[in-house]
Parts: structure tokens; sequence; C-alpha cells
């Protein structure tokens, strides 16, 4: 056991760095029995650890529309939660802001609020790549069926 924290205490700044740095600004609005998060970013996952303890006690339904990515992924699971229609959510890799450095325990912690498919996918390979992956409402739903789309949101109508 010292052996492993000497190993791991060098790394721990790295860890603190990508957990303290602030947050992507989400667009989080209040609609009467609604909160609608809208093209969040993602950012500190701290944070959104925070942000979803809040919104779930809200006793509102959270409707995540737009884009959802990184952290904010996160919220999907919320058992107050649902996706919009048209929403697409975007997986990478944790890492320290404006670099390609990927630490340890925060893929750890972003993976435990996941379920099914979706955490299949994640500690398959999804946590570990720079590269972002985007799938639909709709897919999310397929790999982990407990997530419901929203039907206070109507689809909007294809041109």
């Amino acid at each position: 056991m010292i052996k492993a924290v000497r190993y791991l205490a060098p790394l721990l700044p790295v860890v603190l760095a990508l957990l303290l740095t602030s947050a992507a600004q989400a667009k989080i609005v209040e609609r009467g029995r609604f909160i609608d998060v809208m093209n969040d970013r993602g950012g500190n996952v701290i944070e959104m650890t925070q942000t979803r303890s809040r919104l779930e006690n809200s006793g509102k339904t959270v409707r995540i529309r737009g884009y959802c990515r990184s952290a904010c992924t996160m919220l999907i699971t919320m058992r107050n939660a649902c996706l919009g229609p048209g929403a697409r959510v975007g997986f990478h890799a944790p890492r320290i802001p404006n670099t390609s450095i990927i630490p340890p325990y925060v893929d750890q912690i972003m993976g435990s609020y996941y379920r099914n498919g979706i955490r299949d996918r994640w500690f398959g390979g999804w946590s570990r790549s720079l590269d972002m992956t985007v799938i639909s409402a709709q897919e999310y739903v397929r790999l982990d069926p407990q997530t419901r789309i929203c039907d206070s949101i109507r689809p909007r109508a294809r041109r």
C-alpha cells in the first residue's frame, strides 16, 4: 500500500489540476416544471458532480438538449433527467485542459455515473480516446435503455 501511495503521489497535482479547473459555462435555464441544460461542453468533473446533485434534488424534470459532451454526460443518468430528441452526446478521455494528458482516476469518477452499454463503451475505450465520439439521443437510449427521451419536447419537423 505504501509503495502504491509513493508511486501515485506525484500524479496527485495533475489530477487536482484537472478536477479544479473552472468548468465551461453551460446554459441552464429554469422553465416552470423543467430545467433545461442546453449545449453543455462539459468542464470540471467535481463541479459537475455538484451540479448533478443540485439538479437531481430540484424536484423538476431536467431536459438535456442540444449538445452534451464530456462532463455533461454525467447528468444523463439522473433519475429526473431525459434527453431531448435532437440531443447529441459526446464522449472523450478526461484530460488536463489544453493538453493531451489523461490523468488517473477521473475516468473512474465519470464512469461511475454511466450504465449499461454506455458504461461498457466508456471503459472499453471511450475513456482513453482523445477523439470525441458523438452519438444521437436515440443511440444513447439504445445503449442505455433506462434513459428516456423527453416527451415534453417535440422533434423539429424536417424540411
